[in-house]
């Protein structure tokens, strides 16, 4: 694809990344403007990429030719499957990073993309004309040309950091926030909203007597993220692999905490903003759980030769004095330094009912939104959305159709399609439990249901598409060998390995192939009933409404139900249901008029 001027990034974190590289690979010119070149992908909060719902979204950024998973194991120093005592559809691999050298390898292999420019600069505002993004406006007085524009401001956006009375601008330690960014966006017409995400204190490995604690090793084998690293024999880590530990903290410490909710910002109302509800502080732990008589804390590398601890599970933003004094309560950490005190951090968002399921704002054309600023939380999510976005900058600026992730064959579209569609009160994270279709969506099928899909829409080369025919290959050849006798064998509980080996008569096959091959047939009968609901759910997808259909001139509707049809502008009567307040009574006048053709007018 060519254009005459360059897709713009702005952000340098996870989502902007993977927005510049999807452009990248399509063809575009791209300029990424960053606060500082030498800070990608910084790893603001948890070392770790992957997890429960979240590796399903990363095996989908890699399905498409993304770089997060492939960066996560090669930085990775701890691999562990959650929920692996469940089925695969809602297993969760995650990899603990080393802090250092993830952002050194995403670093490498953006550099390594001729088509990138890495621009340092802060955006001030937009040059637009007729509605129309045509370049960014720099702190510094510079015009930079834009075709399209993705905007990806993590927690910057009018950030501020707190800690007990301290409140300091920032969008995380030691980097300025973006501050005149939000009122252009008002004055563009866009709402927008505020979130606060916090971090835990960060401990000197060295004053830290790890003997006192559980020792957690990793899985063995490790389980990749990967598809790249997925494909033939076990996958041997690049990094030497460590431990994480575990902790808990105790009564005495819940009082100490109870004691000083007077001196937290969460409690005194001087964060004017909504956190994560399934990623709570622990001031919220406490308060919101009060019978609890401990809380499970992980204490996790910050790297190989990193000298802090990360002590998962524990984000606070309370005085320093009171971190000090809580964290010597913790059995183990009675000598413990901390060398970084926890912290909250507040900042703007854009409302993303407000975007286009491509995530175009309407307010402005050929301006994308990706990342925390949709409303999101984690890194996985901004990485997800970067990549649709960039997409479709990149589609967009060339005359392309664009391109909308189907929540049915992806949690990148049950992601965009919960944002523009149902909007969010909260900061938004992934859950296997927000798709209709699990089974389907399980993480080690992400490449079967995209990578021909992102080979067509040019992301993905012509040796990931290859590699990933001949995986499935092997795995429906191993379904088909195994027969029905050797179905009814896994089904009874059998051990897949020995099933193989005395059904096919062969040297067995490899592990993830036969695991992949075993989850099909014993799920066959699930993953039918699936198909059929999910055919039921295709049919209201496939009843579209006009793009300038006039929801006010529908009769018979509550005002509230006409003004959010108006805000989001559902593309169909499935998208339509599952606006929040549509009624079913709603839902059936709605689809009756659009099938009547001529029951509302065309607004304009």
């Amino acid at each position: 694809m060519e254009s005459l001027a360059p897709v713009v990034v702005i952000g340098g974190g996870h989502a902007g990344v993977e927005a510049a590289m999807a452009a990248a690979r399509l063809g575009a010119d791209v300029v990424l403007l960053t606060l500082r070149a030498d800070a990608l992908v910084r790893l603001s909060c948890n070392p770790a990429i992957g997890g429960i719902g979240k590796a399903h979204l990363v095996r989908e950024i890699d399905a498409l030719g993304g770089v997060m998973g492939r960066a996560a194991d090669i930085a990775g120093i701890h691999f562990r499957v959650l929920n692996r005592r469940r089925g695969p559809a809602v297993q969760g691999p995650r990899v603990q990073q080393d802090h250092e050298a993830y952002p050194r390898v995403v670093t490498e292999l953006v550099r390594a993309e001729p088509r990138i420019e890495i621009v340092e600069g802060e955006a001030r505002a937009f040059v637009v004309e007729s509605g129309r993004i045509r370049g960014v406006e720099t702190a510094d007085g510079a015009i930079l040309p834009a075709s399209a524009v993705v905007l990806t401001t993590g927690t910057f956006l009018r950030g501020r950091l707190f800690v007990g009375d301290e409140t300091v601008p920032g969008g995380r330690v030691g980097e300025a926030p973006a501050e005149g960014l939000s009122d252009h966006l008002r004055e563009l017409g866009l709402r927008l909203g505020r979130f606060k995400t916090g971090t835990p204190p960060r401990l000197e490995r060295d004053s830290i007597d790890f003997g006192r604690f559980e020792r957690q090793p990793g899985d063995e084998p490790p389980e990749p993220l990967s598809f790249e690293h997925l494909d033939g024999g076990e996958f041997v880590p690049r990094m030497p692999q460590v431990p994480t530990h575990l902790a808990w903290t105790s009564p005495e410490v819940h009082r100490i905490v109870r004691d000083h909710l007077d001196r937290s910002p969460l409690y005194t109302g001087r964060i004017d903003a909504i956190g994560p509800r399934y990623c709570p502080s622990f001031e919220d732990k406490v308060v919101k759980f009060p019978d609890r008589d401990a809380h499970l804390l992980h204490l996790e590398p910050m790297g190989l030769d990193h000298p802090w601890i990360y002590v998962n599970g524990l984000s606070l933003s309370l005085p320093r004095d009171v971190q000090e004094e809580l964290v010597h309560r913790i059995a183990g950490l009675e000598t413990a330094r901390i060398a970084r005190h926890g912290y909250a951090v507040a900042y703007d968002f854009v409302v993303p009912t407000q975007l286009e399921a491509t995530l175009e704002t309407r307010a402005v054309r050929g301006l994308f939104l990706a990342g925390q600023i949709c409303g999101t939380t984690g890194y996985e999510e901004a990485a997800g959305l970067g990549l649709v976005a960039g997409t479709n900058a990149a589609r967009t600026a060339a005359g392309a159709e664009p391109w909308v992730p189907d929540r049915l064959d992806c949690y990148l579209g049950v992601m965009v399609d919960d944002l523009t569609t149902r909007g969010v009160l909260e900061p938004y994270r992934m859950f296997t439990s927000r798709a209709e279709a699990r089974l389907r969506l399980a993480s080690e099928t992400a490449d079967r249901r995209l990578t021909p899909l992102g080979r067509a829409l040019g992301l993905v080369s012509e040796e990931q598409e290859r590699r990933c025919r001949e995986r499935w290959a092997r795995i429906e050849e191993l379904v088909r060998g195994l027969g029905e006798r050797g179905a009814r064998r896994i089904l009874r509980g059998e051990d897949p390995a020995a099933v193989a080996g005395d059904v096919l008569g062969r040297k067995a096959p490899g592990r993830r192939d036969l695991e992949t091959a075993a989850a099909l047939i014993r799920y066959r009968g699930y993953l039918e009933r699936e198909e059929r609901e999910i055919a039921r759910l295709r049919r209201a997808e496939g009843v579209r409404i006009p793009d300038r259909f006039d929801f006010d001139g529908v009769p018979g509707l509550s005002h509230e139900v006409r003004q959010r049809l108006a805000e989001v502008r559902p593309r169909s009567i499935g998208q339509a249901a599952r606006i929040p307040g549509m009624t079913p009574a709603a839902v059936g006048l709605l689809a009756a008029l659009v099938a009547g053709g001529a029951a509302a007018r065309p607004s304009g």
